[in-house]
């Protein structure tokens, strides 16, 4: 392998590789618990599905949750550190 590819090349590698992973996690979450996309012939039938509860279960899922109790800074210590004034 060493031969036909640089070493270079390596983090481009394991960047496209992070960023294909993203992309093919989230079009299988979207396929498989999006509340509007329908597989089976009897959601596709219904024009209008009733499922408001489905649809807050995947918009509020685990990682919003866990980020909506946290504070929105990038370094809160670094910040805290330049915002602080000596009066």
């Amino acid at each position: 392998m060493a031969r036909w590819m640089k070493p270079e090349v390596y983090p481009l590698l394991a960047a496209m590789t992070f960023v294909a992973s993203l992309c093919v996690f989230q079009l299988t979450r979207n396929v498989l618990m999006n509340p509007e996309v329908r597989i089976n012939k009897s959601n596709r039938a219904s024009a209008v599905l009733e499922n408001a509860e489905e649809g807050y279960r995947y918009s509020q899922h685990g990682f919003r949750k866990f980020l909506s109790e946290r504070k929105p800074q990038v370094f809160p210590t670094l910040n805290n550190f330049f915002s602080k004034t000596d009066e």
